[in-house]
């Protein structure tokens, strides 16, 4: 089974960049699709981007379009998400979880997550 690890988070201006990474051990990486979450106090768990096993293809919801990249580096058993254009309301804790199967931003779908990173969208 594949284990999860986010790291990159922090304090970013409004308008500027970050880029977290999942980092993943244990099972075959490339099996899995990968979606980032984000929780921000007292609102649900909801997604932001995900990246398909096999092709590599992508989806984002509204609230990262345009914004968010994602991309997996399977040699490196790593997925990274660019944050572009932060805004404040893009301040939560950020998880990214594994599914053996393709995109979906169904919680219930993800067995597999990492502990989280928190980004902080301020001045």
């Amino acid at each position: 089974q594949v284990q999860l690890v986010e790291s990159g988070g922090g304090l970013v201006q409004p308008g500027g960049s970050l880029r977290l990474s999942c980092a993943a051990s244990g099972d075959t990486f490339d099996r899995y699709a990968i979606t980032w979450f984000r929780q921000a106090p007292g609102k649900e768990r909801e997604g932001v981007a995900c990246i398909s096993s096999k092709y590599g293809n992508t989806y984002y919801t509204d609230s990262a379009k345009g914004r968010f990249s994602i991309s997996r580096d399977n040699a490196k058993n790593t997925v990274y998400l660019q944050m572009n254009s932060a805004k404040p309301e893009d301040t939560a804790k950020y998880y990214c979880a594994a599914a053996p199967t393709f995109c979906t931003w169904a919680l219930a779908v993800y067995k597999i997550w990492g502990q989280g990173a928190q980004v902080t969208v301020s001045s």
